[in-house]
């Protein structure tokens, strides 16, 4: 039974009664299942570079309550305290973007992550969210003030960021953010002309980069011609799922976590579907459904056109992330090296995840009493 009233008019109880609970819970069942996959996959994967066993889980153990408390402390803000908290990381991140084309260290052909007091970030994974909330500031000011260059200044924004994130390099991470940005400026009411102009951008911005860079053509090279196959990890991938069949050979029974390098990571979902079954597998897909419906449920009542944007994007990320993790391990798109939200392991891409997911809970909070349409956050 709550301790809270509805009397009682202290922060954490207005909280209480007005944060969408339904979605808190889902995020913590995803992240309780993540516990436990990172748990099941991570030793085999520490052993094989030479680690200690635990290494990955003792790392993600630290992180994750941190991260869920970064969503517990983000969702008690007010929209306008989201907004300022979005600019604050958005411009933190820019510069630390830039920093680490000069500092940062090289993994795997990318430059991405910066070491600071021994432990790496990934700047970028902070974009995400941040500029999600940036770009609807900018959206919203314009549809409710023409005099506001709002929309010149998010696209000056996404050439910004989109520039950064390509000298990395980072395709993946690209089209994320160019998707998101796009479905908010689609909301925020682009003209359908320029809607189609966009479109036909982003098409030949896909043929530069497959010509511009080779490893993202040999993988969509790779990815279509079925005489070829699929990548090793991808068809390690499938087998794992095939031999976990519909309630998984029993945890820790798995084989698929001793020979894939990213089993904790970008394939954590074959050692669900292994060990776990189908059955769990799509009990992880119907949680993220039920994150993303849930708050485009909530938020689409709401008044304030700043909120509506923000949380469109900030939701259209979070299932684009999932979809193109899944979509990656069943081989129904060309692998691509991001996580899956909540589950895998990952210190940057959690903690963003997390304050993502809490900007989310903090803007779909009931505000009762504040139903006239406004255009910028309270």
């Amino acid at each position: 039974m709550s301790t809270f009233t509805r009397t009682d008019t202290s922060v954490v109880s207005r909280w209480w009664w007005t944060i969408d609970r339904w979605t808190l819970v889902s995020i913590f069942m995803i992240s309780a299942l993540g516990a436990i996959l990172v748990l099941a996959a991570s030793p085999a994967v520490a052993e094989r570079i030479g680690l200690e066993s635990f290494h990955f889980v003792h790392r993600h153990f630290v992180f994750l309550p941190i991260s869920l408390l970064v969503m517990l402390g983000t969702s008690l803000l007010t929209p306008r305290g989201v907004l300022r908290l979005a600019l604050l990381v958005f411009t933190g991140a820019i510069v630390m973007m830039i920093l680490v084309l000069f500092v940062g260290a090289e993994v795997k052909g990318a430059t991405r992550w910066i070491y600071i007091a021994g432990m790496s970030l990934q700047p970028s994974e902070f974009i995400k969210p941040s500029f999600a909330v940036v770009a609807a500031w900018m959206f919203s000011a314009q549809k409710l003030n023409d005099e506001v260059p709002g929309y010149s200044i998010a696209i000056g924004l996404f050439v910004l960021v989109v520039g950064l994130l390509l000298l990395q390099p980072d395709f993946g991470m690209t089209v994320v953010v160019s998707c998101v940005w796009a479905v908010q400026f689609f909301i925020a009411g682009l003209p359908l002309v320029l809607v189609g102009a966009v479109a036909l951008v982003f098409i030949l911005g896909g043929f530069a980069v497959y010509l511009s860079f080779d490893h993202v053509r040999i993988r969509i090279d790779h990815f279509l011609d079925p005489v070829g196959g699929q990548g090793y990890q991808v068809e390690r991938s499938l087998e794992a799922f095939s031999n976990g069949g519909l309630f998984g050979r029993g945890p820790g029974e798995g084989r698929v976590k001793e020979v894939l390098p990213d089993a904790h990571t970008d394939f954590i979902l074959a050692v669900a579907g292994e060990e776990l079954g189908l059955l769990v597998c799509l009990l992880i897909v119907a949680l993220f459904a039920f994150v993303v419906i849930r708050g485009f449920s909530r938020v689409f009542k709401d008044a304030d056109f700043f909120v509506v944007v923000a949380t469109a994007g900030l939701l259209t990320q979070f299932a684009l992330q999932a979809i193109v993790n899944i979509a990656s391990t069943t081989n129904l798109i060309p692998p691509k090296g991001m996580t899956l939200p909540f589950i895998s392991y990952g210190g940057s891409s959690t903690l963003a995840l997390a304050f993502g997911m809490g900007m989310v809970l903090a803007l779909t909070r009931l505000r009762p009493g504040e139903n006239s349409r406004r255009g910028g956050p309270r």
